[in-house]
């Protein structure tokens, strides 16, 4: 039966959004997934043993709502961050903590500055909200340059590492950003910062110097946890309330029993959380020589995926070559970045299946 979309009911905004779209899901057997920028390792087994433990210990108590605050997750990232627990804000995924920043922070008569390749969520939240996005261009060989972000602003925002080019910007560059905007709140985004493969990479150690920065993180990279949807962010305890009040207003019980439970478990398992992120650096260094290899031009990455350009800059083609043979990767059919791909970083196996498949696609 064909379904037509009626949107007589609709209000004026949901009419006019633009949603966010999501990387590509499908379900095919013996598919290579190198899409979405997940991890290729199992989480914590730690945290599957906390949640079989709620299930069977403690299953009466999911009739109970969940602690609002998820308080004992927060105090362990405290301690993990060397933070007060009134420094810590967690939320439904760093998705819904972003749009909790924006809800928070930006609505205001100035703009909100953010870079023109960026995580494409950004302009969505601020569609949504009503919130004049400026975007400021990436300099020449994709980097952020902070001098380019001196003008009047509300807010700026800045993943870092940087999606999809996976580019890190240097703690004195964030520091700089922040002394020169006082008035506005600097937000990091650092969904893929354990990936850096240096010490200290991480803008968190800043927010005690700075009452205006605010840095986010997640659970679904480095801990392996898309599928559990637990994000956090970090700063000033005044930015931290304003958070609070506003998910309060929008969602009282973000994170169930579960999602508390397996994260806090996550948390504590430090020794295997450092293994698996130092794996995915080994692994990303040798999937990007192996590209070199095939003369991919690849830029310097920090995260878990690397943004590569084939010699002929023909990625498109590449791509559908590729997925032909069972492999996907993410394309994006836009300005300056439709010549590159941006590739996961998986297993062994993965990485080995992927170079395969472009040896028998690419003109080396």
């Amino acid at each position: 039966m064909e379904f037509k979309l009626d949107t007589r009911l609709w209000s004026t905004k949901a009419r006019n959004l633009n949603p966010y779209v999501p990387g590509e899901q499908p379900q095919h057997e013996n598919l290579c997934k190198l899409n979405t920028n997940e991890n290729p390792f199992p989480p914590s087994p730690k945290v599957a043993e906390a949640i079989t433990s709620v299930l069977i210990n403690q299953a009466h108590q999911l009739r109970l709502y969940p602690a609002p605050e998820s308080n004992d997750l927060r105090q362990a990232l405290a301690q993990v961050y060397n933070l007060d627990i009134n420094q810590v804000f967690v939320g439904n995924g760093s998705d819904e903590v972003l749009a909790l920043v924006f809800a928070s922070f930006f609505l205001k008569e100035r703009p909100v500055l953010a870079p023109d390749i960026s995580y494409s969520f950004y302009p969505v939240y601020a569609d949504t909200f009503g919130v004049n996005l400026v975007k400021i261009p990436l300099s020449a060989d994709f980097s952020i340059e902070s001098s380019d972000y001196r003008q009047p602003c509300s807010g700026i925002i800045i993943a870092n590492p940087n999606a999809p080019t996976g580019i890190l910007m240097s703690l004195e560059a964030i520091e700089k950003l922040v002394t020169e905007h006082p008035n506005a709140v600097v937000v990091i985004d650092e969904a893929y910062i354990d990936f850096a493969d240096q010490e200290s990479a991480s803008a968190v150690g800043l927010i005690d110097k700075h009452d205006n920065l605010l840095v986010t993180q997640t659970f679904s990279k480095s801990r392996s946890l898309a599928g559990l949807r637990v994000g956090m962010a970090f700063g000033n305890p005044s930015l931290i309330e304003a958070l609070t009040r506003m998910k309060n207003s929008f969602n009282s019980y973000p994170l169930d029993r579960l999602a508390q439970a397996g994260a806090l478990a996550s948390v504590k398992d430090v020794e295997y959380f450092e293994q698996t992120c130092r794996q995915v650096i080994e692994l990303r260094q040798q999937l990007v020589s192996d590209l070199n290899e095939l003369g991919f031009s690849v830029l310097p990455s920090q995260a878990n995926f690397i943004f590569a350009r084939p010699q002929q800059g023909n990625a498109s083609e590449i791509a559908q070559a590729l997925r032909e043979q069972g492999v996907i990767v993410r394309y994006f059919d836009k300005p300056r970045i439709k010549e590159y791909l941006r590739i996961t970083v998986g297993t062994t196996e993965q990485n080995q299946r992927l170079i395969e498949a472009l040896k028998q696609t690419v003109e080396v």
